[in-house]
């Protein structure tokens, strides 16, 4: 007769942490991804066409041990910190005044209208014009690609924070910047980082662009520029290898800066799951 009491329990199985998982899912899906690249550069058997993963990490090893790539890397890198940091500073200010009156507010929602469905891109050939060939024309195209992507999230954000909030706030004696620090903004944080992701992707796909298809930032040799170079001298595999390293800046501050803001801020807090 069986006696549960006596009878050996099982060995427990270690769940695997919750935080592993999506990562474990991304890491899936990048390795589909690979193993249909190499599938499809072998079947196609053309490496001016499309080389293979393999002959492409080669090229990536080889530029990133020469120190062109992380020098080519590090150009763009630079250029994209000088529009975003500036789209941002514009973005805060017009934000402000928008919280601020009702003036704002319209003036804010008539500029995105305008602004924001015009691709920065478009601007570039102005911008050339205005400031000539080089890292200046770059940053005015970047900051315009940023600017109304996270001023309008923003200003989305707090539109939506529930009065009943801001009446608490007020409550506890809070006004002006202290209600506006403690209270709202933390609210309008995730608003305010999807913005900052939606203006992130803008400018790097921008400036790459801008590099690639205009030459305008010849001077300071960008990843754009390089991949420009290199199908201007047929090496495929080397015009593959500057494009993994753009998606791979792209990863890594989506998956790993952004997710760690997140993390130590809206999640923390309880505002996003």
């Amino acid at each position: 007769m069986f006696d549960a009491a006596t009878a050996a329990p099982r060995a427990a199985v270690p769940a695997m942490p919750r935080d592993w998982r999506p990562a474990l899912r991304r890491l899936g899906v990048l390795l589909v991804l690979a193993l249909a690249w190499e599938g499809y550069g072998r079947w196609i058997a053309n490496d001016l066409v499309f080389p293979t993963l393999t002959d492409t990490l080669a090229a990536f090893w080889r530029l990133t041990m020469t120190g062109e790539l992380p020098a080519r890397a590090a150009a763009s890198l630079e250029v994209l910190a000088l529009g975003y940091g500036a789209g941002l500073l514009l973005a805060t200010l017009l934000v402000l005044f928008a919280v601020a009156s009702a003036f704002g507010s319209e003036m804010l929602a008539t500029l995105t209208a305008m602004f924001n469905p015009l691709p920065a891109i478009a601007l570039l050939p102005l911008a050339l014009l205005w400031f000539g060939l080089g890292t200046p024309s770059l940053v005015f195209v970047i900051t315009h690609s940023v600017l109304w992507a996270v001023a309008l999230n923003a200003h989305a954000g707090v539109q939506a924070i529930p009065p009943t909030l801001r009446r608490v706030g007020e409550n506890l004696g809070l006004r002006g910047w202290q209600l506006t620090l403690r209270i709202l903004a933390p609210a309008a944080l995730p608003a305010i980082i999807a913005g900052l992701k939606i203006g992130w992707a803008f400018a790097w796909r921008t400036l790459i662009a801008a590099e690639l298809v205009f030459g305008a930032s010849s001077r300071s040799g960008g990843l754009g520029w390089f991949v420009f170079e290199r199908r201007n001298n047929l090496q495929i595999d080397e015009v593959f290898a500057g494009l993994l390293a753009v998606i791979l800046i792209g990863l890594v501050v989506e998956g790993v800066v952004f997710r760690v803001v997140e993390a130590r801020t809206v999640r923390r807090w309880g505002l996003q799951r």
